[in-house]
């Protein structure tokens, strides 16, 4: 038996792994409280430079390490010569680089490295670029390394050209690369910048379509991988739409002027940033949103225009005691140049192609649905429902996002056909509606129907339709009113058959002061003893309380 190697057995090797691990863990703390007691005292020296390396070399990610070394290193560089501190300053990169390897994705490496770049005089941008491509090397998706390569090619001005060309070689080495393709898509409006008369946002016909055709490589090679198809959305979807009046209507009989934007604006009375002008002169008004809230939103009103300047403004209908202005359309769909149009079509010609072959692929139908929504929303409507339910089928775990996003569409097409139609009353009935959106784009209904549909609540956007009359939202199965709020025309509310509980789910309707009639028959709160008499006080003036 002389001679013979002695193998430890499982359970000295789990007891000797423990006794390491509580020694490691015993030095850890004995150092990282020596660190704290330091700098409390306000010994900031290189001794602390030195337990803080023991301990983020094995663990990069204590945040407050790397701050007690910035702190030292501040310090240290009044205290040093110029020699002295860029060996200090060289040792500290090559400790950054061990740090790197032991965790590549660690914040406060990153960030300390920033950091220390940023405070040198002639920092060497060429050896940190060879640092990204390195790591990028390893690991091609690291974006905590990407963020950093975006910094050094901003502080040494590298060329857009000469990046784009960097992310060509990733791009090409592996496809599923979400940082590769979104540094492209910073990169391109760089190079390809408009003019000022130009179309913003969009980018030449000759550009996009190169990179149509390196991102359909892509998909088309990896059908399931999501970050090319991203790209892919934003090739085609790319362009902010214009600040832009929507619309403006104007109340006598309430005193009231309300404006409507393309897209949320916040209005600031110590900023100004909304004027009233009449007869060539600012009037001073106070402006707020119709829900009260006063955050950035597309609908604001004043009440004190109307009553005090009664402005001179001709109604189209012939009614004295309203004027209205409306942009159509505006914010629903964009109109598109033949050379987008024909872009588009081909793209889905191709998704199309590739769904044949990838009948299942989330990505491609829902793709598709876009597309056709971008083209034409009225012409594709029945077959875009139609793959709504392929893919609802196809992603079952989505399939609430999907009813939502299928709610917007089909929200979006009645408002199309409402106005192509000039009129104001908008049927949204028998739907499978899920939830509401647009509201603000509905500031002149004067009556909307909403019933049997899947709607839980009525969002507090609604407070937006200014000119509402009647509301119909029957046969749901609504729990909340926030948005039945401020109404200032609303005289029928009819909520039959939904999931109201209590009466005070009713309180927002206390607000609308021109409402007569509420139906509220097939409510659970119609079956608590006296309730038609706890709404008869919170609501005195509704003269019908139907329960």
């Amino acid at each position: 038996m002389h001679g013979r190697l002695k193998v430890k057995t499982s359970e000295e090797q789990a007891e000797a792994k423990r006794l390491e691990r509580e020694q490691k863990l015993k030095l850890y703390k004995s150092a990282t409280q020596t660190v704290f007691q330091k700098r409390q005292a306000g010994e900031l020296d290189e001794s602390v430079l030195e337990l803080t390396s023991q301990i983020l070399g094995a663990n990069p990610d204590f945040a407050t390490l790397w701050n007690c070394r910035r702190e030292v290193l501040q310090r240290l560089e009044s205290q040093k010569s110029p020699e002295e501190l860029a060996a200090l300053v060289k040792a500290e990169l090559g400790f950054l680089e061990s740090c790197l390897r032991v965790n590549p994705k660690s914040y406060g490496t990153w960030h300390h490295r920033c950091w220390l770049l940023s405070r040198l005089p002639e920092p060497n941008w060429a050896r940190e670029l060879e640092l990204c491509a390195r790591f990028l090397e390893v690991d091609e998706r690291n974006f905590h390394c990407w963020d950093y390569r975006r910094f050094v090619a901003a502080q040494a001005a590298v060329p857009p050209a000469e990046e784009l060309a960097f992310t060509d070689s990733l791009i090409v080495r592996n496809f599923s690369n979400y940082s590769s393709w979104h540094y492209r898509s910073c990169l391109l409006p760089q190079l390809h910048p408009q003019p000022d008369s130009g179309p913003q946002g969009r980018l030449p016909e000759d550009v996009l379509l190169k990179e149509l055709e390196l991102v359909q490589n892509a998909f088309f090679t990896d059908p399931n991988d999501q970050s090319a198809w991203f790209y892919h959305r934003w090739l085609l979807g790319r362009a902010d739409p214009q600040d832009a009046l929507h619309c403006l209507h104007v109340s006598r009989d309430d005193a009231c002027l309300t404006v409507s934007f393309s897209r949320p604006v916040l209005v600031d009375s110590r900023t100004v940033t909304l004027l009233l002008i009449i007869d060539e002169s600012p009037l001073p008004v106070e402006w707020r949103t119709p829900d009260g809230r006063n955050r950035p939103g597309h609908v604001w009103a004043t009440k004190r225009a109307g009553a005090e300047t009664q402005p001179q403004m001709s109604s189209s209908s012939g009614d004295d005691r309203e004027a209205r202005l409306q942009e159509r359309t505006l914010g629903i769909r964009c109109e598109l140049t033949m050379e987008k149009s024909t872009v588009l079509q081909s793209e889905l010609t191709s998704c199309k192609e590739l769904q044949e072959l990838e009948p299942e692929n989330k990505w491609c139908l829902l793709t598709i649905i876009l597309l056709m929504r971008a083209l034409d929303p009225l012409l594709y409507e029945k077959e875009t429902l139609q793959y709504f339910q392929t893919l609802k089928a196809v992603d079952p775990m989505r399939a609430a996002y999907l009813d939502d996003l299928r709610s917007k569409f089909l929200l979006e097409n009645s408002v199309l056909k409402m106005e192509y139609a000039e009129v104001r009353v908008l049927y949204l009935s028998n739907k499978d509606l899920t939830v509401l959106c647009h509201l603000e784009q509905l500031l002149l209904v004067t009556h909307l129907d909403l019933s049997h549909n899947r709607l839980r609540a009525l969002p507090p956007a609604l407070a937006a339709l200014r000119c509402l009359e009647v509301l119909q939202a029957s046969d749901n199965a609504i729990e909340s009113l926030d948005g039945v709020t401020n109404l200032p025309r609303l005289q029928e509310l009819l909520l039959c058959n939904n999931c109201l509980q209590q009466p005070a789910a009713l309180q927002p309707v206390a607000s609308c002061p021109k409402l007569v009639l509420l139906n509220l028959r097939g409510n659970p709160l119609c079956q608590t003893v006296g309730t038609l008499e706890h709404l008869a006080e919170l609501l005195p003036s509704v003269s019908s309380i139907l329960t």
